[in-house]
């Protein structure tokens, strides 16, 4: 998502700047872990299809693969939609795996990519270095974090960017998480609680809809290592079930998650949640909140996303959500502490149960590595969906049942993890070098 983005934002400043006309080639050289679990993770087409003006939000995903074959075919690519010039992806998209960072880059990420185009007579006309930083952000080497719409920086009534200040604003205001970040994204969006609360909504029915897709198809995800689908057959095997076992719902929380993450792994559409290769742990607890806690209720679901919101910043704001800089802790195990914190808040736990839960949810996930076989996000990743989500439940259940505080907070667990994931060796962290994606192929 994030080197899509990249290739849209360089194909729209030569626009900007009058260069597109003059474009005779474009090249784009990938680093670090967009060079070493790239192709894996689908890094190269989402680059190309970024080149052609595609945004990952309105894209069609079933017509991306139709756009490829074309560009593979006639080895011709339509920069920004609009001006065609030659790309032979095998030799315009250059995978440096054995560097880290682009040469003289400022900011030290190990996702970044660098775009050049050319004029006819091989001079540069304009050359960008971009930064793949987690969850579908990006930045500009040398450069602030991406400014887009969806990060401006509108004065927030509620600013924060600690658990400590968010529990002490929302205890002076007398409000809850979910009604203070509420609040902040009327203010940041200049819309009435109404349109932010459908748009949340929203973003829930492109989860149930991703969730859907995955639960009903069947078959082999692509990449080469033949991983069949197992949502439909899971899907399928609990309905015919008998309905007196007392863990069929974590069996469901499991059969919600693989379902998006195969979905993910097939190049579907899904949310960031708070990335892709995490994508699964927080519509699967969301819907486990609605088959299987009573009482649920649309707004319980409302009280749910916008709480863990709030988590998902604090990570983002003091740590990393991006498994190249931490490690998978960075991803699953963020989204699991996001949605251990929202499922409490949709059941009305206190603003302390919710930090409580969101620490338990990441304190358990603590070192977790990146190390996806062949690159692909399957093995470990869906499953690893799957076990996040599970744990999700489990660390709302224990934080709802504590009515006696707790030794650790959120703010530490957070400096932890993101202190474990800059210790932890570069091969562990999505390079595909060591751990599963090294032994299983030795053995």
């Amino acid at each position: 998502m994030g080197p899509m983005r990249a290739a849209c934002r360089f194909a729209s400043m030569l626009r900007e700047q009058g260069l597109l006309d003059s474009v005779a080639a474009v090249r784009a050289e990938l680093y670090g872990s967009l060079a070493l679990t790239g192709i894996g993770h689908g890094t190269d087409r989402a680059v190309v299809l970024g080149l052609m003006g595609e945004e990952p939000s309105s894209t069609d995903p079933t017509t991306m693969e139709k756009k490829l074959q074309g560009v593979r075919e006639n080895s011709l690519l339509r920069l920004a939609g609009s001006h065609d010039l030659p790309f032979d992806m095998q030799s315009c998209l250059v995978f440096h795996r054995d560097q880290m960072t682009p040469p003289h880059a400022v900011m030290r990420h190990p996702n970044g990519v660098r775009f050049t185009a050319s004029s006819p007579a091989g001079d540069v006309l304009l050359q960008k270095t971009f930064f793949s930083i987690g969850g579908g952000f990006i930045t500009e080497d040398g450069m602030g974090e991406d400014t887009t719409p969806m990060m401006t920086t509108a004065t927030l009534p509620y600013p924060f960017r600690s658990a400590e200040e968010l529990l002490g604003m929302a205890r002076r205001e007398r409000v809850s998480i979910s009604e203070l970040v509420l609040r902040n994204e009327c203010a940041r969006s200049g819309s009435d609680e109404a349109t932010v609360k459908r748009q949340v909504l929203h973003i829930w029915e492109v989860m149930r809809s991703c969730m859907k897709r995955g639960m009903l198809t069947e078959g082999v995800l692509p990449g080469g290592l033949n991983v069949r689908r197992r949502a439909r057959r899971l899907s399928d095997r609990l309905k015919d079930k008998s309905s007196g076992d007392p863990l069929a719902p974590l069996d469901w929380v499991t059969v919600y998650a693989m379902a998006v993450n195969e979905e993910n792994a097939a190049g579907g559409r899904v949310v960031t949640a708070p990335t892709n290769g995490a994508a699964g742990v927080i519509p699967a607890v969301a819907q486990y909140y609605l088959n299987f806690v009573k009482g649920a209720s649309e707004e319980g679901l409302l009280r749910f996303f916008l709480a863990s919101a709030a988590i998902g910043i604090l990570y983002k704001e003091n740590a990393s959500i991006s498994g190249a800089e931490v490690g998978c802790q960075g991803e699953v195990g963020v989204a699991c502490s996001m949605a251990a914190g929202g499922l409490a808040a949709a059941q009305f736990g206190t603003n302390a149960q919710i930090e409580h839960a969101a620490e338990i949810g990441m304190e358990h996930n603590l070192g977790m590595t990146c190390d996806p076989i062949g690159g692909l996000v399957q093995i470990p990743c869906i499953e690893r969906n799957a076990m996040g989500a599970v744990k999700a439940v489990h660390a709302c259940r224990m934080a709802m049942a504590e009515t006696e505080g707790h030794k650790l907070s959120l703010d530490q667990v957070i400096k932890t993890m993101y202190e474990t994931g800059l210790d932890m060796q570069s091969r562990y962290k999505e390079t595909s070098l060591a751990g599963l994606a090294l032994n299983v192929i030795e053995c």
